[in-house]
């Protein structure tokens, strides 16, 4: 389970024990306090699940930075593609290196929190971006907050060595994520395809020598 997770599983054990400690006693009480500590504890340790995931043997890979469903592949404003998932809150929160490299930024931009669907909320919501530079180019990466999502959190820090899929932080309660890789890359997936963070390739840099093929030719 992912750490920052028990301090909402901590409390709904203690009232599970309380309640368990109840039905000893005999309180009327002591079921529905038992039973309520009890869903809540499974419902933290499921949504802060942390599975061990393993990344492609392909140096040319970006992977998915967050589990999920892919909301957009779309050119971005500087050039290169951005490609966003969208995290609802079966999925898991746990959030990963899409390359392997050194992080040259990492900072927190304050915004709004729309529902994180929504087109606007890329840009307009709280969200904290990461830099990483890497032997393929620098890639971007952004943990996007949403309407429950009030709490970005993201442990790498300037200068920290990455490898791909290493964890970086997590976003709380369904949110979005982006990655945006520079010219010379490939999207590997589409819309509504479902994605997992660390494993699945979602863009892939092509080789100087095929730049100038057509993209049948690349596939």
């Amino acid at each position: 389970m992912e750490r920052d997770g028990w301090r909402f599983v901590g409390p709904g054990l203690l009232v599970t024990a309380l309640g368990l400690w109840g039905t000893t006693r005999g309180g009327t009480w002591a079921w529905p306090v038992l039973v309520l500590g009890a869903l809540a504890s499974g419902a933290f340790i499921l949504f802060f699940r942390d599975p061990s995931r393993t990344p492609p043997d392909d140096p040319d890979a970006v992977v998915a930075t967050a589990d999920g469903r892919i909301l957009a592949v779309v050119p971005h404003p500087e050039g290169g593609l951005q490609i966003d998932t969208f995290l609802s809150v079966w999925d898991v929160h746990v959030n990963r290196s899409p390359v392997a490299g050194v992080v040259a930024e990492s900072c927190l931009r304050p915004g709004r929190f729309l529902v994180a669907y929504k087109p606007e909320a890329g840009e307009e919501n709280e969200r904290h971006d990461l830099t990483i530079s890497s032997r393929i180019g620098s890639i971007r990466s952004a943990q996007i907050a949403g309407v429950l999502a009030r709490r970005v959190v993201c442990r790498a820090r300037k200068g920290d060595h990455l490898s791909q899929g290493d964890r970086i932080g997590l976003i709380r309660f369904g949110s979005r994520a982006a990655v945006i890789v520079p010219i010379g890359f490939v999207a590997t997936v589409r819309p509504g395809d479902r994605v997992r963070a660390g494993e699945t390739v979602i863009a892939r840099r092509v080789p100087d020598a095929e730049r100038g093929a057509s993209p049948a030719a690349r596939t």
